[in-house]
């Protein structure tokens, strides 16, 4: 078995209703601006309480557990007309900055990261509160992180290169191209081929330990995602050798059988089995979604169709509902392949996640008595995932849906 049965449990038979993921997310909405510190945090939920937020200033401020993902995940629905909220989003978002800063006391902080650093906490002060200095602060944080040892996108280049692609997105400043394709020319010449396996891949070093990881969060399939979401500023060679290369990746890293295919956390460790991750940051899931983007090729194709599958019949996660290691994010690879192949079979599998993901969030609310606060483990990211099942959104919360 390509997963592991312990990590899973059953789906659910709850029919999609829209009328109660709008009631469920309008809840979560409320129920974080109860719990908001006029300071500008959340508390810290006990399931997240590993992550010791007077060490780590990311914990408290950071786009991944803290007050920039938050307000942008509030803001995003706010926008929408999907929620409302009386938290002053302008004023939070111009505070945010110095509050990082403020918290920093680590020897490694600031760090330049966009989901636990300076980085994200700059990018959604800059969406709530525009502002040239917050721009300016940005861009020379990307160009600092060009050449990160991490090489993925918690910490390195491929992550604040989606700071940089959706900042030229919204502006269309030149400045933010230079700087996304100094640190993707970068991010290229580090991918190196490997004669055994025939095919390219990343060493990132994580807390002073080399991997060559292969997931959304740590590896191989993240870094693809950042290339790929900034394809057309790359050369037409380059471009061509992203998607040769992550194909041929893709399939010499998979593990297949019956139609199912999984891929392990790095190369060298076993796909399959107890302890195996079949979640967002590690696995089929997350690699699905971060290939999605490629251009339709048979080969990629049946691979995350069977990637696809094998997330399906594995069923939700049992950690909960989030997105990295949760429900809702394992059904993102369903809206993922909807998206690439027009198949709603792919999109009513991913309402079908969504409704058990927010029942998880109700039983977790009933047994913990609060709600969880944070973007990719806590309510508000699930809240954001089910909204995006109303009309098949595939876009992955902060990191390429800004």
């Amino acid at each position: 078995m390509l997963y592991d049965p312990s990590a899973h449990e059953g789906l659910d038979d709850a029919p999609w209703d829209e009328e109660r993921v709008l009631a469920a997310l309008r809840t979560v909405v409320a129920d974080a601006e109860r719990a908001y510190d006029p300071s500008g945090r959340w508390p810290l939920h006990p399931l997240d309480a590993g992550e010791d937020d007077d060490d780590w200033s990311g914990v408290a401020c950071g786009v991944y557990l803290g007050a920039a993902g938050m307000l942008w995940g509030i803001d995003r629905l706010v926008r929408a007309g999907a929620a409302a909220t009386s938290i002053d989003l302008r004023a939070a978002g111009a505070r945010l900055h110095e509050a990082y800063l403020a918290r920093c006391h680590a020897p490694d902080e600031p760090m330049p990261s966009i989901w636990v650093g300076e980085a994200g906490v700059l990018l959604v002060a800059g969406l709530l509160a525009p502002d040239p200095t917050t721009a300016d602060a940005l861009l020379d944080v990307v160009r600092s992180n060009a050449r990160h040892e991490a090489l993925e996108i918690l910490w390195g280049a491929p992550g604040t290169m989606l700071a940089a692609r959706e900042m030229h997105r919204r502006t269309g400043d030149e400045r933010w191209e230079k700087a996304w394709s100094e640190s993707a020319a970068t991010v290229l010449a580090e991918w190196h081929t490997d004669e055994e396996l025939g095919c390219r891949l990343w060493t990132q070093i994580i807390l002073g330990r080399p991997d060559r990881g292969l997931g959304a969060v740590h590896g191989f399939a993240g870094n693809v995602l950042s290339l790929a979401v900034g394809s057309d500023l790359l050369p037409d060679k380059a471009r061509a050798e992203v998607v040769a290369g992550a194909t041929r990746t893709a399939v010499a890293t998979a593990v297949v059988e019956n139609g199912l295919a999984n891929w392990p956390t790095s190369v060298g460790r076993q796909a399959g089995g107890a302890g195996t991750r079949t979640q967002w940051c590690h696995g089929a899931p997350g690699i699905v979604g971060a290939l999605s983007p490629l251009p339709r090729e048979p080969e990629l194709d049946a691979l995350l169709l069977a990637g696809g599958e094998l997330v399906w019949q594995a069923g939700p996660l049992v950690k909960g509902a989030g997105l990295c290691h949760g429900t809702a994010g394992n059904g993102l690879a369903f809206l993922s392949l909807f998206s690439r192949t027009g198949n709603e079979m792919w999109l009513d599998r991913a309402r079908s996640f969504a409704m058990h993901a927010l029942a998880q969030v109700e039983r977790q609310r009933a047994a913990f008595g609060e709600g969880r606060f944070g973007l990719w483990t806590g309510d508000l990211g699930t809240a954001l995932y089910a909204w995006q099942c109303i009309d098949g959104d595939p876009a992955l919360p902060a990191l390429s849906a800004w």
